[in-house]
């Protein structure tokens, strides 16, 4: 049995540089890890198989479930049956999800559960596949899984797959902010106009000029124009974040949460309490993770 934490992750930029013929879109986005976590539970189970449960009635316990699909392949790569070692009589695998992290949200908790379970089923098992071959599986689920299995702010390009470490990210605390509805990231992509995107004149000092991070300057999200077209709510948390001291607020990935950048933990907290006294939005208080 092992209980292990799945960490949530925003997009400190996101600018979408073109389709690709296989449906998926290049990006690049500086990505990094924030302290709000699910908790995942691998035990044995006494049915042959795979078996998972969730606290949350919107994630499935089926096998469409992404820790699902990770142990899952995990297993058929290693070519046995999917049980623990030294588990006595059981003969299955039991993962138990409590979420913490919003769930279709655009933080990334089904990549970051997909890549967890793979990084502790390989740490369990003495380590049987190298970084390169998770990394491969990782992607084969999802686009942001590798991220997860990185484990540190990162530039990422490609899909998301082709990462190289941002070392110069300074450290900051960070309010999560939920609206109460969820948005398919299948459904924004298909209703991104690339010729309307603003990020590339935003990012240009950062890709040819000196590359580091300034909040005023190179917070942007090409997929925020698309989203808040359909949930104006979110514009309106950005101007409260903003108007509670945030250094910048930007969406997140595909959205719908908000995140507000603080330097100061003080006025972070100040902030915080604010908004879970007004109980509009769920609010997390956060530290971005290196």
């Amino acid at each position: 049995m092992m209980l292990v934490k799945s960490p949530a992750k925003i997009n400190l930029f996101l600018h979408i540089t073109g389709c690709r013929p296989d449906g998926y879109h290049n990006l690049l986005s500086l990505m990094c890890g924030v302290s709000l976590y699910d908790d995942i539970l691998l035990a044995p189970a006494s049915q042959p198989g795979i078996v998972v449960r969730c606290d949350h009635e919107a994630v499935p316990e089926d096998n469409t479930n992404l820790a699902f699909r990770a142990a899952d392949l995990f297993f058929r790569k290693l070519g046995r049956r999917p049980a623990l070692p030294r588990a006595g009589d059981a003969e299955g695998l039991t993962i138990t999800l409590k979420k913490k992290i919003p769930v279709a949200a655009g933080l990334g908790g089904g990549s970051s559960n997909a890549a967890t379970v793979l990084a502790t089923l390989n740490q369990i098992f003495d380590h049987p596949f190298s970084s390169a071959a998770l990394d491969k599986m990782g992607l084969s689920l999802g686009a942001d899984v590798p991220f997860f299995l990185f484990g540190r702010p990162a530039l990422a390009k490609g899909i998301g797959e082709q990462l190289s470490p941002y070392e110069k990210l300074k450290d900051y605390t960070i309010i999560l902010v939920c609206p109460d509805f969820s948005v398919s990231t299948g459904w924004v992509y298909k209703n991104l106009n690339l010729r309307l995107t603003k990020g590339e004149k935003k990012l240009k000092n950062f890709l040819f000029g000196r590359p580091v991070f300034e909040v005023n300057q190179h917070l942007c999200n090409d997929l925020e124009s698309v989203t808040t077209g359909k949930h104006p709510e979110i514009l309106q948390i950005k101007q409260k974040l903003m108007e509670l001291n945030a250094r910048g607020a930007l969406m997140s990935g595909s959205g719908p949460v908000v995140f507000g950048i603080y330097d100061e933990p003080d006025r972070a907290a100040s902030a915080y309490d604010v908004l879970a006294k007004e109980g509009i939005w769920r609010v997390f208080i956060t530290k971005t993770l290196h």
